[in-house]
């Protein structure tokens, strides 16, 4: 059975974060395993609290991990201090870790920041030259390209500034020092991620949620998928994100794990579960038949 490792914050009512990551990895039939780098108080009405993780101890679990259940592929989700991405980007230099999908998470579903402003600068020069697809949605890729996105050409430029900024991270990057002086990546192995846009804050057509996929090749790729009419979407990001790795883990070529992992959670969001007071979670279990009553 193929691994995948999600380092990521914990979300106490389990719509998104770890709990999320680990039921889309399970769905996929995948062996799930978890790096905490954060604990939330919140639920679907939005965040309460969020506690962060000692960025050592973040080191301490992912060496665990590595060292006994080899994950085929790894995740990374909430991480809201540069200590915690400095800590991460060490360990995946470490146990030279293959197939990473970094989500940029910067806000949650309800409105609630979940990220410090330096630790944004820290995840583009740190984890992204590093990653094989980022999954940014269009907020987010306000914010990392530096500019408003209003149309699919606003989208495919604002793709072409983050690929420049993960260009400018690779050929600067810092040389990484390992715990017990194992070899740190050099900078032949850093590259250009795969940039997905998510489209599901729209632009363009309003009842279309199209996402856009800039290769690390170039390849430019338009994913159309019609908007689902739900206001339960709390985690989606999480499972989509989870879902793209699980397809690398199974040696899925970066495109065909995209596409894989965007019908997976259009049938999640399409299944209609309705939990909570506020944005609900999806139904990670969607594919395996109908919610018992």
């Amino acid at each position: 059975m193929k691994a995948v490792l999600t380092i990521a914050g914990s979300d106490s009512s389990g719509g998104a974060g770890i709990q999320a990551d680990m039921k889309t990895i399970a769905a996929h039939q995948l062996f799930a395993e978890s790096v905490i780098t954060a604990l939330t108080a919140q639920n679907t009405l939005g965040v309460k609290g969020v506690l962060d993780v000692d960025p050592a101890f973040v080191g301490q679990q992912i060496d665990a991990v590595f060292e006994d259940i080899r994950p085929d592929a790894v995740k990374i989700g909430m991480v809201s201090s540069p200590a915690i991405v400095r800590a991460i980007a060490d360990g995946l230099v470490r146990h030279k870790a293959q197939n990473i999908v970094v989500d940029p998470v910067m806000v949650a579903t309800s409105g609630s920041a979940l990220i410090a402003d330096a630790a944004v600068d820290a995840l583009v020069e740190q984890l992204f030259p590093r990653a094989t697809v980022i999954t940014p949605n269009i907020p987010e890729a306000e914010v990392l390209a530096g500019m408003a996105i209003a149309s699919r050409e606003d989208v495919e430029r604002a793709a072409d500034l983050i690929a420049a900024r993960c260009r400018a991270a690779a050929e600067t990057a810092p040389s990484f020092e390992a715990a017990e002086a194992r070899p740190a990546a050099t900078a032949d192995e850093l590259g250009i991620p795969a940039i997905m846009i998510k489209g599901g804050h729209g632009v363009g057509e309003p009842d279309a949620a199209d996402d856009f996929l800039l290769m690390a090749h170039g390849e430019r790729v338009w994913l159309h998928g019609g908007r689902i009419d739900t206001d339960n979407t709390h985690g989606t990001g999480c499972s989509l994100s989870s879902a793209i790795a699980c397809g690398l883990a199974q040696g899925f070529a970066v495109d065909v794990a995209v596409r894989q992992a965007k019908a997976y959670v259009a049938g999640a969001l399409a299944d209609g579960l309705n939990l909570g007071k506020g944005s609900g979670p999806l139904n990670h279990m969607w594919a395996y038949g109908p919610v018992p009553c």
